[in-house]
């Protein structure tokens, strides 16, 4: 079976790219694969953060593959078939490295899904982006009406579900959805740039803060203010702070270790 996800890693990053043409469509495989190259750079120590794009300058991943949609109509084993989705995207969402999706192209559906579940998402001009599942007489079913909404707020993401009208990069950078829009062709290159501001850090403090704001965002201000505490007193614990704090007052830049 040919495989649907290639790995680049270069410069503390892993470039990860769906190659399922035409269109990159999110395919059992796809999602398949995709959970088991997460499993395996959580493992990389050599991996501070990873970028996710589309082959080609058609698609970034343009949706759920629907020919896969039948075979789901009555199976009384759907909810578990969801539940696999749903593990995956929860998994990249919770991974302990920076997570950014370069959208080239396409992005509709299960590929908007999946870029939700990243940290930063960079779009290049010509990007269409949404979730039209509604013209299908269907919904999001893999994240989409939780993750959306809770970026860009009930009103607007009921109104992107509820139309399944695709937005531009521009209109999805206004709201939110989008960190930068960048011109065509240049979605990847960009993206290495601003990757490399983070990468440059230490893993434990990108981790932390990552987890400090996930988990934060789901609970109360005095709960998130606990998250933060613990986060902060276990951050005290590392050779990285030691590093960190030494080399600013020796005046020279810091040789983090991860550690």
């Amino acid at each position: 079976m040919t495989k649907l996800i290639k790995v680049v890693k270069e410069n503390k990053l892993a470039v990860i790219t769906i190659d399922n043409p035409p269109l990159n469509v999110i395919s059992k495989q796809v999602f398949r694969e995709l959970g088991e190259t997460f499993d395996e750079l959580s493992k990389d120590t050599e991996t501070v953060g990873v970028l996710i794009t589309g082959a080609g300058n058609i698609a970034f991943a343009a949706g759920a593959d629907i020919k896969e949609f039948p075979s789901m109509m009555g199976n009384p084993n759907m909810k578990e078939m969801v539940k696999e989705s749903h593990a995956v995207l929860t998994k990249i969402e919770q991974f302990p490295k920076p997570t950014m999706a370069v959208l080239n192209g396409l992005t509709l559906g299960g590929g908007c899904e999946l870029a939700l579940a990243c940290d930063l998402r960079v779009a290049e001009t010509q990007v269409q982006i949404g979730l039209p599942e509604v013209k299908l007489g269907l919904f999001p079913g893999a994240g989409g009406t939780q993750r959306l909404s809770r970026l860009v707020g009930n009103a607007k993401a009921k109104e992107i579900i509820f139309t399944g009208d695709p937005l531009g990069a521009a209109e999805a950078e206004k709201i939110g959805l989008v960190n930068k829009v960048v011109e065509q062709g240049s979605g990847l290159s960009e993206a290495k740039i601003l990757a490399s501001r983070m990468t440059r850090h230490s893993l434990q403090a990108l981790s932390r803060i990552k987890k400090a704001i996930n988990e934060g965002s789901e609970a109360t201000l005095e709960q998130g203010l606990e998250i933060e505490t613990n986060l902060f007193e276990e951050i005290f614990q590392t050779e990285d702070v030691k590093e960190g704090v030494s080399a600013f007052l020796d005046k020279r830049k810091p040789a983090f270790v991860h550690r």
